[in-house]
């Protein structure tokens, strides 16, 4: 699997290549925005993990620029740690996002989650799971709204396919962060759905005030 790591901090780029490199995973670096999106225009990567503060550009930039054309989970890391950038990045379509400093195992055990969750599919009754015109397939890990297909990341893919199993259920947010992120359950987690709720609804061009598909159960969780 090929891995796009976009840093500026030599020591932290040579680091972070070391351990995916003895993980066996093929990484490209760069150290600039501007080389990162020839890379991103010209080649297929597995995962980006990109650094916000960046010479030329931010990495907020970049991970809209892979969103335009491709959904492999995005990593961002930030040495601010300020809730606004977690959120930033997220509303852009980031999947996770790590803050400086870190320990590299950590970086990769982020790093095989999120190729975990990218690559594999349920092994549920139905391999095509259908609400309203709303049709998600599990095995080829495509969604159609009304014959159009939507683009979605990784983790709202997990989200939507999660949401539609339990048609008609409501799930908590507590158990819904554990099924898709594979972490325990903060206060703090609630945003990080709601992010990734509000972006799915976009794409299904269903922001109004009266939702068709995703429900919100107030003080609970979502249901479809």
């Amino acid at each position: 699997m090929k891995i796009l790591l976009v840093e500026d901090e030599q020591e932290i780029s040579e680091l972070v290549e070391f351990y995916l490199k003895n993980e066996n995973y093929d990484v490209v670096t760069c150290e600039n925005g501007t080389d990162a999106l020839e890379k991103i225009r010209s080649s297929e990567f597995s995962l980006a993990i990109l650094d916000i503060m960046l010479p030329d550009t931010d990495g907020f930039e970049l991970c809209k620029a892979i969103r335009e054309k491709y959904t492999y989970p995005v990593i961002m890391l930030t040495a601010k740690g300020e809730e606004i950038d977690k959120i930033t990045g997220l509303t852009i379509g980031a999947d996770d996002y790590i803050t400086k400093p870190f320990r590299p195992l950590e970086l990769v055990a982020r790093v095989k989650a999120q190729l975990r969750r990218a690559t594999q599919y349920s092994g549920a009754k139905r391999n095509v799971l259908t609400v309203k015109g709303l049709e998600l397939d599990i095995e080829k890990r495509k969604v159609f709204l009304n014959e159009e297909e939507l683009f979605l990341t990784p983790l709202e893919f997990s989200i939507l396919k999660l949401l539609m199993e339990r048609k008609d259920q409501v799930v908590s947010s507590e158990e819904l962060f554990k099924e898709v992120w594979g972490e325990k359950y903060y206060i703090n987690s609630n945003n990080t759905i709601m992010v990734h709720i509000r972006h799915l609804r976009e794409k299904m061009q269903d922001t109004g005030e009266k939702h068709k598909y995703i429900q919100t159960v107030w003080g609970v969780g979502y249901k479809i």
